[in-house]
């Protein structure tokens, strides 16, 4: 009983004592770190730092810069650079203690991340441009790669602790200086729509060695760093070059058996599939690990064996690509930020040294690619110093390279300072060196030289042949805009009208009596040879998958399923269709469907486009529908005019004078009266913002918006408002003719 009873007693006395769970209606501070229950904290760190990220890169997209400057520059921002001065805000937001939550889910993040890295590399871009991409990936990590080890000389004496060992600084310091940011490099290159040109070409193809070879090294450093003893090291090495093949050749053989027996190739990866690559990333990551080398290393690799066939790897991506780029890698570039105190440059000294580390590492690269881009490659001196600048590209990868070096001790946070400040600052000029070296006008598209060029002379020139409609000629090339699946059936009929008719057949007496059937001359002179040049239109977003897509451009012609669509059927119908695809931001959709049409040297764009009509349910007596469809209203007798008399629009734009001329507005009839009531709305009115838009209703359209159903307009939402301005910017920008 007394034992009972003081069971009783120490149980009411751990309630009474239990932690008040009232949170912040008790008064509790919701910022205060707590071991047992970290996640409240975790949620306000996630949203400042996303909210600072996000807003950073909204603004710095506009001088077109990758987002990954935005995420480092917002961790610099929160770090003790700027916010951390305000006291109390770094022991309320990110005290010490809840820092490695923070740092598990951002390494989480980044096995994550270097997964998807792993995805976009292509082996076949550097098979297809084997020698070219190995020059210039080669003077691109040697050059470089020696002048950072002279550099580490200096900086080891001036900053470094003596009791690190310099070859280990030496090797950090030459793998920051040799390393491409293949990432950023790729959406670079997309969003200045450089992939289809032949420094495109080269500088994609040498990225993706450089990157491999870069991850190589670094691999390499920290296996030396953690092994100390030369032994150990070595059995670090056989060790990671051991699992390694195991990946590349039976664990990517059996991958590819899984794809194809589960459908993922034919349907997108399955549940099965995506759990089995997830296991294999974080198992490939864990292996790395314990046995000397970085985690990253091992969820690379991973991300390199997924099979390419059917667009898997994109797919893959687009599974996993949002969550990491909104969260898990802002984390971890915070966190990295937060170990960026650019305070500590402070003197003349150390600037000087940090200014040294900014041009040395840029000369490097630079002169590098520049010297075997022109006398290896061939190319001319602005294409090569094209190549020189893209290839000096830091971005995130560097900044990877250069936390793992502050994590093993071998960096200080003032060097590690002086880095991030050189990586920033050779991602920032990146964009606007190369916009300024290498205009759109002198650039060299690889439909002009062959996908396997090797030389390209200065003074080669894109010979185009004249235009074929001159002078009342008829019209033999037609590029036809691709972007929505709901306007294939139009274009599809528009492109069979198009098409020359068959020859007219007479039968005409033989000598043996028997009817032959011989073709007619036609009238008039039609050309038997009409190309058809389909363009698929697929928007620029900022996730990594868009870029995935602008970068192999030949499997997507294969894979998209529009294309297919439209290749079939100029198959069925004889037709000579040439299928092409764009992938751009929306911004330049118009100005790069009309460049497309001065490169394939159409005589007409055709554009599709659906224009505004009635809703049925905001009409309740039917007399739209019965009109539209040239029936007749409540047994009334009367039609409406047929379109034989058309009224043309004087009060329309130019450019859309002719087509508003040839469609009259609709009548409607009253049903009282049995005459007309007022005319409906062109349709082409929205499209081209005539002063005289009405809504069928009566009230007005601004700007050409639809009026909504509930304010007195009855146009359907089939009409994109956003869709018209991309129409309306392809009528502005093309110099051929537009349909």
């Amino acid at each position: 009983m007394p034992e009972f009873s003081s069971q009783v007693i120490s149980l009411f006395a751990k309630r009474a004592t239990a932690p008040d769970q009232g949170g912040l209606l008790s008064g509790k501070d919701p910022s205060a770190f707590n071991t047992a229950d970290p996640l409240r904290l975790w949620i306000i760190q996630v949203g400042i730092i996303v909210c600072t990220a996000s807003l950073l890169s909204l603004g710095l997209s506009k001088i077109r810069q990758p987002k990954v400057i935005a995420e480092v520059l917002g961790g610099i921002i929160l770090g003790p650079t700027a916010f951390g001065r305000i006291p109390g805000f770094t022991e309320h937001i990110f005290p010490d203690a809840s820092r490695p939550y923070l740092s598990l889910v951002a390494n989480i993040g980044l096995c994550l991340f270097l997964f998807l890295v792993g995805l976009e590399i292509d082996s076949g871009v550097i098979k297809r441009n084997a020698r070219l991409s190995f020059t210039v990936a080669l003077a691109g990590m040697v050059l470089p790669f020696g002048i950072g080890a002279g550099v580490a000389r200096a900086v080891y004496s001036e900053f470094i602790d003596q009791s690190i060992k310099f070859t280990y600084f030496m090797l950090f310091a030459g793998v920051a200086y040799s390393i491409t940011a293949f990432p950023v490099l790729c959406r670079i290159l997309t969003e200045l729509k450089l992939l289809d040109t032949t420094v495109g070409i080269v500088v994609l193809s040498a990225g993706v060695g450089n990157d491999i070879v870069g991850w190589i090294l670094l691999a390499l450093s920290v296996a030396l760093v953690n092994g100390g003893a030369g032994v150990t090291a070595l059995y670090i090495l056989l060790a990671c070059l051991g699992w390694t093949l195991f990946l590349l050749f039976p664990v990517r053989m059996a991958l590819r058996w899984l794809a194809r027996t589960t459908g993922s190739i034919q349907n997108g990866p399955s549940v099965f599939f995506m759990t089995v690559t997830m296991l294999l990333l974080f198992g490939s990551a864990f292996f790395t690990d314990v046995i000397g080398v970085h985690a990253i290393f091992g969820a690379f690799v991973a991300g390199v064996i997924v099979p390419r066939e059917g667009g898997l790897a994109i797919t893959m991506t687009e599974k996993l690509e949002d969550m990491v780029s909104i969260i898990f890698l802002p984390l971890y570039f915070t966190l990295s930020g937060l170990s960026t105190d650019l305070g500590l440059l402070n003197n003349g000294i150390t600037w000087g040294y940090t200014i040294a580390i900014i041009v040395t590492a840029f000369i490097g690269k630079f002169g590098g690619c520049l010297f075997a881009a022109h006398y290896a490659a061939g190319f001319n001196w602005r294409e090569s110093s094209t190549i020189g600048s893209l290839m000096s590209c830091k971005g995130l990868v560097e900044l990877i390279v250069l936390n793992v070096g502050l994590s093993a001790g071998i960096l200080s946070q003032r060097v590690f300072s002086m880095f991030v400040l050189e990586a920033l600052v050779l991602t920032f000029m990146t964009t606007p060196l190369v916009t300024w070296l290498y205009p759109p006008h002198l650039r060299r598209r690889i439909a002009a030289t062959g996908p396997s060029f090797d030389h390209v002379p200065d003074d080669e020139v894109t010979r185009k042949r004249p235009t074929a409609a001159q002078d009342g000629a008829f019209k033999t090339r037609f590029t036809v805009v691709l972007d929505k699946l709901e306007h294939l059936p139009g274009m599809m009929a528009l492109t069979q009208l198009i098409q020359p008719p068959p020859p007219e057949y007479e039968q005409t007496p033989s000598s043996a009596g028997a009817a032959v059937v011989s073709p007619t001359a036609p009238s008039t002179r039609i050309p038997h040879f009409i190309s058809t040049n389909a363009l698929r239109l697929i928007e620029l977003s900022d996730r990594v998958s868009a870029v995935m897509k602008g970068s192999v451009p030949d499997s997507l012609l294969l894979t998209d399923p529009m294309l297919s669509i439209f290749r079939m059927f100029g198959q069925l119908n004889g037709i000579n269709v040439t299928p092409t695809l764009s992938v751009v931001k929306f911004d330049d959709l118009a100005y790069s469907v009309a460049e497309h049409a001065r490169e394939f040297d159409a005589d007409m764009i055709l554009v599709p486009w659906l224009p505004p009509v009635h809703d049925a349910f905001s009409d309740p007596t039917g007399e739209h529908h019965h009109l539209q469809h040239g029936g007749q209203h409540g047994g009334l007798g009367q039609q409406a005019p047929p379109p034989s008399s058309p009224t043309p629009n004087k009060e329309a734009p130019n450019s859309s004078a002719p087509l508003v001329s040839v469609l009259p507005p609709p009548v409607t009839l009253s049903p009282s009266s049995g005459g007309p009531k007022s005319p409906s709305h062109n349709p082409f009115d929205i499209l081209f913002r005539s002063s005289n838009f009405k809504s069928p209703a009566g009230g007005h359209s601004h700007s050409g918006h639809a009026t909504p159903l509930g304010g007195g307009g009855d146009i359907s939402n089939s009409v994109s408002i956003i869709h018209s301005q991309f129409v309306r910017g392809v009528f502005a920008q093309a110099k051929t003719d537009v349909a």
